[in-house]
């Protein structure tokens, strides 16, 4: 009978020995091992495909005596891999013993046709061991991938040495692009939420220079032109530069204050009243030609108060 028990002792190799007609097991005993005593061993199906599994049966009719040994996951199994088995039981009729097993196996050997014999050993004891090999069994391999060429003397194909390029139309990488879009969208705003208060801060402080100059320009061409003209329209406009000038400077409405409400906008500052007092006697008394001089002063002193109010505000500012 089959000793299952014993699969995983055989771990190494089998030891062979000649093969006779009889098996000794010991004074007076015998097991016969006639010529019909063979293992039998047949694939599945004849046909197999690269990694695709089949299975093989081995079979042995021995004597119900005897002690037999079927292979198992260590065994040579040739040109094929070794994925499980399935034993089957033993079957004892007439005076016979019938032991089988099946093999789950798959191959990726390229090899047209492979074959396997995988034998059966009869065993007493430590040192008598009988090796019995069924017939081979053989399975032919389908070829799922077209073969480029026939013979091994044909060699691959002769490729073709008269291609020439075609010309490709431009095309516009919309990804690549809407992906830098976004990345300069985040950038700039990683960068604006980290500087933009700095930055707003310098842009202020740039346009009040740049509006400071341009008052500066503007008002010394006016009190040059009226040392030349004494006019009183012109001390008007020149007043009214100043009062656009700090308006913009301090962000508020100083137009429609009076000469009153002005001073005491600004903590009744000397300059302003005296300068404002001699600007109104020229603009709304007409008393331009007794005031000519006093309203050169009274400019000097708009345009120090502005240079001032300038300082103070840019320090602030910084």
């Amino acid at each position: 009978m089959l000793r299952r028990s014993s699969f995983v002792l055989l771990a190494k190799p089998w030891l062979a020995v000649a093969a006779t007609a009889t098996l000794g097991l010991g004074p007076g005993r015998a097991v016969l091992a006639g010529p019909g005593d063979v293992p039998v061993g047949r694939f599945s199906r004849a046909v197999v495909e690269v990694g695709q599994l089949v299975d093989y049966e081995l079979s042995y009719l021995h004597d119900p005596r005897a002690e037999v040994v079927f292979p198992d996951s260590l065994a040579d199994f040739g040109s094929f891999e070794y994925v499980g088995r399935r034993w089957l039981p033993t079957r004892t009729q007439n005076g016979r013993s019938l032991d089988r097993a099946v093999y789950h196996l798959r191959t990726f050997s390229l090899a047209p046709v492979q074959t396997l014999q995988l034998p059966v050993l009869l065993l007493h004891g430590a040192s008598d061991t009988l090796r019995l090999r069924p017939p081979a069994a053989q399975v032919r391999l389908h070829r799922v991938a077209p073969t480029l060429y026939s013979t091994e003397a044909a060699g691959p194909p002769t490729l073709r040495t008269d291609y020439h390029e075609l010309p490709l139309t431009p095309a516009f990488n919309y990804p690549f692009w809407l992906a830098g879009l976004v990345g300069l969208l985040a950038l700039s705003g990683g960068a604006w939420a980290l500087y933009g208060r700095r930055w707003r801060q310098r842009y202020g402080r740039y346009k009040r220079r740049k509006n400071h100059v341009y008052f500066l320009t503007q008002f010394t061409r006016n009190t040059e032109r009226f040392t030349f003209s004494r006019s009183a329209p012109l001390v008007e406009r020149t007043v009214t530069l100043w009062k656009n000038y700090l308006s913009s400077l301090e962000e508020t409405n100083l137009n429609s204050l009076t000469t009153k409400e002005l001073t005491e906008h600004f903590q009744n500052d000397e300059d302003v009243r005296r300068a404002l007092r001699a600007t109104d006697r020229v603009v709304y008394g007409n008393l331009l030609s007794e005031d000519a001089q006093e309203v050169d002063a009274a400019f000097q002193r708009l345009r120090d108060f502005a240079e001032r109010r300038y300082e103070s505000i840019f320090t602030s500012g910084q």
